[in-house]
């Protein structure tokens, strides 16, 4: 419901995609320090959620425990539940896969100790090294067999036929190794096949972009030629759809071998890429972990979810999870401040970071010397990578041109996480002001022009179908006394809501419209108990593949649990219908702690 063209694109799912990567603490490495960091993190105060429409007794329960717990299908734009359940090649691919059918199967070409080197070298286990075979019977022909089978049976290596003593070998390399050759070659592509192929891509604790990354480099492709219709979250199971720009079926299913909590499959070609914001939603299957409440409350607080909804807050990952909300940036942005933004994201922050960004920050602080800071870091590709980088090259004069670097979708992030703020502090407003009626003043949507409804016509709409807008200079606001609150609220911040044209391009927002209440559709759930809290609850489309057997659960089981499914249109937050719930804070900060002090 949030037209793309107005400044905030939808958040697909949970989250938005990151093409950087994170220098951030892991979880897994150690809870110590993630806790610890915690203490700094937001909580849902900070961030303007503070209502709830539902007046059940709220209960405690631990929201991803496990990333297991966590389970997200797309629905497509055909409403069809996405699902990972087929690892074939389509019929009409399989006919051309062998183009010289003459010749002998490719399988006959290398020996069983040159496929053990060459799976070694795949899996990184021999990562800067190559494997040499020497062809047997030189002709063209047969090196080209062999350069065949390494292609289609060892996805991630690449070949190159070299001379040595005067004999020919074929020489295979890692592709993501030092000694990688430059552009691929191109490949044969028949006229009657679609140029795209579709394919369903499992994944887990892994975002969208990661995982894209992942592909692109054992295909060697730039990520730009993957198209997706969201993104989905991190910490989680997620399968949805991804369209690559003629890559054969084979080429991706092989890579099914060397790929670690990524699997792929469902393939199909088709004439098209897939666009941003065209999936109907997202279900979730949630599994809330040791949960307090009785059966009753349960029931009262699942059957309001299915029909009174939740507020459609903008979720805790929309802020960050450091010390340093991304919603601050975005409005050092906005007010053109751009000192404060290098700031802000380069200063030394309270919380556990990892050491060598500890470091990094003291240098900056202690030298503002953007190559010194540099140096402390190993991974240049995090954002205060690209920043200091864009520094070095720029210099401190030109922060605007320095800051580009970091790519688009980050950068904007910051503005839109700042829109998000005002957005949610708004919504809160107006249900604290006129509670779960439409009233004289709101906005609703006709087509994409909102419209202000006066006292008469309230009476004919109900509260879902009231959108509040994100600020931007291309909306109008409520009439009634919230809808003069955005203008305070900004200008508080240093900024003028009817001079939200910047100057430059990419930091002008339009705005867009919100629905403030959102039903899930398809809701249901069922209290369990189990015994081991390690096993996981929820069987997953990769366990029903290898033919994993389904979760087995004992009715008198020590522990209980929530297992919830829902869908939820684009750019609506799981989190946050949990929070409704539950009524308990959703924050990283908070949850951390019940965590903690259930396991202490």
């Amino acid at each position: 419901e949030n037209d793309p063209k107005n400044g905030a694109p939808p958040n697909q799912g949970e989250e938005e995609g990151l093409e950087v990567e994170e220098c951030e603490p892991d979880e897994e490495n150690g809870g110590e320090t993630f806790a610890d960091m915690m203490k700094h993190g937001l909580t849902e105060v900070d961030v303007g959620i503070l209502k709830y429409v539902s007046d059940h007794e709220g209960f405690s329960g631990i929201l991803k425990e496990r990333y297991s717990d966590f389970v997200v299908h797309e629905i497509n734009k055909l409403g069809k539940i996405v699902h990972l359940d087929d690892l074939s090649i389509p019929a009409d691919a399989a006919e051309d896969v062998l183009e010289t059918p003459e010749l002998p199967q490719e399988t006959d070409v290398l020996t069983e100790e040159q496929k053990k080197q060459l799976e070694d070298l795949q899996l990184y286990r021999n990562k800067e090294g190559c494997v040499s075979i020497k062809v047997v019977e030189d002709t063209k022909e047969r090196r080209t067999l062999v350069h065949k089978a390494i292609k289609i049976q060892f996805p991630g290596l690449e070949a190159k036929t070299e001379e040595k003593d005067g004999s020919k070998f074929i020489v295979a390399y890692h592709v993501a190794g030092k000694k990688a050759l430059g552009a691929p070659r191109k490949h044969f592509w028949p006229k009657s096949r679609g140029s795209f192929c579709h394919f369903v891509l499992y994944k887990e604790n892994k975002d969208t972009m990661d995982a894209i990354n992942v592909l692109s480099k054992f295909l060697r492709l730039r990520p730009n030629m993957f198209s997706y219709m969201g993104t989905k979250d991190k910490r989680a199971i997620t399968v949805q759809e991804i369209a690559v720009h003629k890559i054969t079926a084979e080429r991706l299913q092989h890579l099914n071998k060397c790929l670690i909590n990524l699997k792929v499959g469902n393939f199909c070609y088709k004439n098209h890429p897939l666009k941003l914001g065209e999936l109907q939603g997202n279900h979730f299957t949630v599994v809330i972990r040791n949960i307090s409440g009785t059966d009753a409350q349960v029931n009262q607080a699942l059957t309001s979810l299915g029909q009174t909804g939740f507020i459609n807050y903008y979720g805790m990952q929309r802020f960050g999870t450091t010390a340093v909300p991304t919603h601050h940036v975005g409005r050092a942005i906005l007010k053109n401040n751009w000192s404060e933004v290098v700031d802000l994201i380069l200063k030394p922050r309270p919380g556990a970071e990892k050491e060598f960004l500890v470091r990094c920050r003291e240098e900056w602080a202690k030298t503002q010397d953007p190559e010194a800071a540099l140096k402390k870091l190993p991974n240049k590709r995090c954002v205060e990578g690209q920043l200091l980088r864009g520094l070095s090259m720029y210099g401190k004069n030109n922060i605007v041109t320095a800051f580009g670097l970091i790519p688009r979708n980050n950068r904007l992030m910051y503005v839109h996480s700042y829109q998000s703020l005002v957005w949610n502090t708004m919504v809160s407003r107006r249900i604290d002001a006129f509670g779960l009626k439409a009233v004289e003043g709101d906005l609703i949507l006709k087509g994409t022009t909102a419209h202000v409804l006066s006292a008469e016509e309230a009476e004919n709409y109900s509260i879902h179908d009231i959108v509040m807008p994100l600020p931007g200079y291309d909306v109008i606001y409520p009439s009634h006394h919230v809808g003069n609150g955005y203008k305070e609220l900004l200008s508080a911040d240093g900024l003028d809501i009817d001079k939200m044209k910047h100057k430059v391009k990419d930091y002008s927002l339009a705005g867009a419209y919100r629905r403030i209440v959102i039903r899930p559709t398809d809701v249901s759930w069922e209290v369990i108990n189990y015994d081991d809290p390690r096993i996981s609850l929820v069987h997953s489309d990769f366990e029903i593949l290898e033919n994993k057997p389904a979760p087995v659960f004992n009715k008198d089981g020590k522990y209980r649990a929530l297992r919830m499914e829902f869908s939820l249109p684009p750019s609506s937050y799981a989190t946050m219908a949990i929070r409704e719930v539950l009524k308990l804070d959703t924050s990283i900060k908070k949850q951390t702690q019940l965590n903690t002090s259930w396991f202490n």
